[in-house]
């Protein structure tokens, strides 16, 4: 089979983009991870699959796969792109999109600066919906790995987020604790891992280590994901620049019961096609 698909990226987390406007496209896990290996295949942290929606007051919908080919919920970056390529394409108007993510529904804007903001929706902190073991709901937690333990943020952002304040970002054990903490017990859905070095109360530097790819250069739900948990313990303000390692997003949260927006660019690198 040939498949014809879209490189883009946000701030270096890049994406597989592939068009089921016109035709029904399924592939197997051992297929997907071929596609996001990066030297037998042609490379990304995320596959998305850009679908129709039968509600006609949804623009399109859109699935999301790791790059270990597992589905996940939700990708702001991914989300912004491919509002990109549904505007470039006639999908959907430029101005207002209304998307469907396997979280749920988001709003997609493309700007003249060329970048594009998603409304993320409402953030999810109960436990039970992050979800994270818990009894009751704290704004920070302490989680127990390799016989120390750390405070952390639980946030949901339609996928799970472990937030952590760190001194300085360059000597964050991100390779290390990152891998245990999306893998502890007490996230059953495994989790993201946000590493936030807080600079000002509008600006953060952020590290992610994105569940079931590793070190990305940039993550949307991450950044906002970071953005609500210092917005909790009183250190951040409504809006807040993330610099992550490929750039920059914006976040704005006004706090409890609101959605939180996110803004950045969404850029192509390549067309092609693949055997598969």
């Amino acid at each position: 089979m040939r498949l014809g698909f879209t490189k883009m990226h946000s701030l270096g987390n890049d994406f597989v983009v592939l068009d089921a406007w016109d035709r029904e496209i399924s592939l197997t896990v051992a297929q997907l991870r071929r596609l996001a290996d990066r030297r037998v295949g042609i490379g990304c942290d995320q596959v998305l699959f850009l679908d129709p929606d039968p509600d006609p007051d949804i623009h399109f919908s859109y699935r999301i796969y790791n790059a270990d080919g597992q589905s996940v919920e939700q990708c702001g970056n991914g989300a912004r792109c491919l509002g990109r390529y549904a505007a470039d394409r006639k999908y959907a108007d430029a101005s207002n999109q209304r998307a469907r993510a396997p979280s749920g529904e988001v709003v997609l804007q493309l700007h003249d600066d060329s970048s594009v903001s998603v409304n993320m929706g409402v953030p999810r902190l109960e436990p039970d919906e992050i979800p994270f073991s818990n009894r009751g709901r704290h704004p920070t937690y302490i989680l127990e790995v390799g016989g120390k333990e750390y405070s952390i943020a639980a946030v949901s952002m339609g996928n799970p987020h472990a937030v952590l304040t760190v001194d300085a970002i360059g000597s964050a054990p991100v390779n290390i604790l990152g891998p245990r903490i999306e893998t502890h017990p007490r996230f059953p859905r495994h989790a993201n891992v946000g590493f936030m070095e807080i600079s000002t109360p509008r600006h953060i530097r952020l590290r992610v280590w994105e569940r079931g790819v590793g070190e990305t250069p940039g993550c949307g739900t991450g950044a906002c994901a970071a953005v609500v948990a210092g917005r909790l313990v009183g250190e951040l303000q409504e809006d807040v620049v993330v610099s992550l390692p490929g750039g920059d997003l914006q976040v704005h949260w006004e706090g409890e019961g609101q959605p939180v927006v996110l803004r950045g660019s969404a850029e192509y690198a390549y067309t092609g096609s693949v055997e598969l």
